[in-house]
């Protein structure tokens, strides 16, 4: 299989997007312009995609890289895939071994050859971090025994068993092909550079203002990139954003936004605007302390579950951000997902009988020993959607079975420094589960056993959890997947480690003048930015 000649994965969304689509023929690209876009956050932690979990870097940073395989840009449905570096792939007859030839000919923005030594490099730097690197991800990672490079332009993924989760993995827009020398000498050489072989090269970073990055000449896919230079500027706040689209200082934002601003951008820019939406992978979590007191009572934990109206709050807040859907912890509408009957006969917390869910709620706080008014703080992130939005909502659910709660707001650097404490210091937190490709078997691996992954902002250990994700994995009858991962929320919820509030949906909106980029579930694929172009 050759670049551009996509692979359709072995597991398929069971919802449709709702793009909207501008019915015009497709146009010939042309080359030149600077794209302008705004990115919602107020900084990035660090530069480094493979420690990192957040839009805020690989919506800047992306664009540097080159990836494996990557999810095909032209398809908004986002499941076929597509070479990167790799040239083609193929599969072992016992299926436990997956061999990636790579291109001959791509080199990294120092000049320097990108051969199969780095992209092994760049793999084991996730899966088996270095002391001191972290690695949220490496969970995903569970099915692969080696990675090892025969030659300089062949890499070899040798598996524990057979998986369909597997090329979803490696095509995660996070797994940046990184230069394995500059690895060797220093781990963490990448939290504060940037070396790739993507389609545009690092000019300049002003923090918490804006980032740069211009054409690189030396591109291996051949007239791309067409735009001359991007410039990210970054601002939290949505009234902002809003304002530098419709004044023409921006022309896309790529994360997302509530209804009410498509509604108010509708009506100031007509037929200028483009709107393209899309159910998102992404669910909003809250996450209590479990070392510490009283959140570490599971009768408390479940009293902060059971408090949240979620069918009522979908009806709210799905009108003014970008949450809408009610759902367990597997992206709504996959086959793996519970459906809504489910949801409200078997996890806890989704009962339509709200005054019910309270009334047990408040009997558990008392069984515990919380007095009414027991005061604790809630901390969050300092962008407006949906974390502010739903934080607030958060506290008012909560009031309602007699806790007074104060939201402690962090900017993005804080707000992840304080969820990697270990132990944590926070009392309850809001988290996010954000996913690449939907991939449901691994896409819950942020809930097992902090030593397993990194991304588990409650650093409990539990092994029932554990048991559950890697039997789920290996299970190859859908039906019994689907079984293990009912069986593995339903846990989560009763032990109230991940209290889940609602998905999100996407809603694009740009500048018409900006082409040759689609929608998709996740905020994370299509960053790269060498498709798109500016219609003059």
């Amino acid at each position: 299989m050759n670049i551009r000649s996509p692979i359709t994965l072995v597991f398929a969304l069971a919802v449709g997007l709702g793009l909207i689509a501008s019915g015009a023929a497709a146009e010939t690209p042309q080359h030149g312009g600077t794209l302008v876009f705004t990115v919602p956050a107020s900084d990035m932690p660090s530069m480094d995609g493979h420690q990192e979990t957040t839009f805020a870097v690989v919506h800047a940073t992306a664009p540097h890289y080159s990836l494996l395989i990557r999810v095909d840009p032209t398809d908004p449905k986002a499941k076929r895939m597509e070479g990167d570096v790799a040239e083609s792939w193929s599969l072992s007859k016992d299926r436990k071994s997956y061999i990636f030839k790579i291109r001959k000919g791509i080199k990294f923005h120092d000049g320097s050859p990108l051969t199969a030594k780095d992209v092994v490099a760049s793999f084991e730097h996730m899966i088996d971090p270095p002391s001191g690197v972290i690695s949220p991800r490496k969970a995903y990672f569970s099915m692969v025994e080696s990675v090892s490079h025969p030659d300089d332009y062949t890499v070899v993924f040798k598996l524990k068993y057979p998986t369909s989760a597997v090329i979803g993995v490696l095509a995660m827009p996070f797994n940046y092909i990184y230069k394995a020398d500059l690895l060797a000498k220093d781990p963490n050489w990448y939290k504060t550079h940037i070396m790739g072989s993507g389609p545009f090269l690092f000019k300049e970073q002003h923090m918490g203002a804006d980032w740069i990055g211009v054409r690189n000449p030396d591109y291996f896919r051949k007239g791309e990139p067409y735009l001359d230079g991007y410039q990210a500027i970054y601002t939290p706040k949505e009234v902002v954003e809003l304002q530098a689209l419709r004044g023409g200082r921006s022309m896309i934002q790529f994360r997302g936004f509530p209804p009410s601003s498509r509604e108010e951008l509708q009506k100031a820019m007509g037929g200028s605007l483009r709107v393209q939406e899309s159910p998102w992978n992404c669910g909003l979590y809250a996450v209590p302390n479990t070392f510490k007191k009283p959140f570490d009572d599971v009768r408390v934990r479940q009293a902060l579950n059971l408090a949240v109206d979620r069918w009522s709050g979908s009806e709210y807040l799905s009108k003014i951000a970008i949450v809408k859907t009610v759902g367990g912890y597997v992206f709504p509408g996959h086959e793996l997902a519970m459906t809504d009957a489910e949801l409200q006969k078997d996890l806890p917390g989704y009962s339509r009988d709200i005054v019910a869910q309270r009334k047990e709620a408040r009997r558990l706080l008392k069984e515990a020993g919380i007095p009414e008014g027991f005061k604790f703080k809630l901390n969050n992130r300092s962008t407006d959607q949906p974390y502010k939005i739903v934080g607030t909502w958060l506290i008012d659910q909560w009031r309602q079975i007699g806790l007074n709660v104060e939201q402690q707001v962090l900017p993005t650097g804080p707000f992840f420094a304080e969820l990697r404490k270990n132990p944590p210091e926070f009392d309850v937190t809001m988290d996010f589960n954000c996913q690449t490709v939907v991939n449901p078997q691994v896409d819950v691996s942020q809930l097992i056993s902090a030593d397993r992954t990194d991304a588990n902002s409650g650093h409990y250990i539990d092994r029932k959890l554990d048991e559950m994700y890697d039997a789920q994995l290996q299970e190859p009858d859908e039906a019994k997947q689907k079984e293990i991962l009912k069986k593995f929320q339903i846990y989560v919820a009763e032990h109230g480690y991940y209290i889940n509030t609602l998905w999100w949906h996407r809603i694009v909106l740009s500048n018409t003048e900006v082409q040759g980029w689609n929608v998709s579930p996740s905020h994370y694929i299509n960053n790269q930015l060498d498709t798109v172009w500016l219609k003059q």
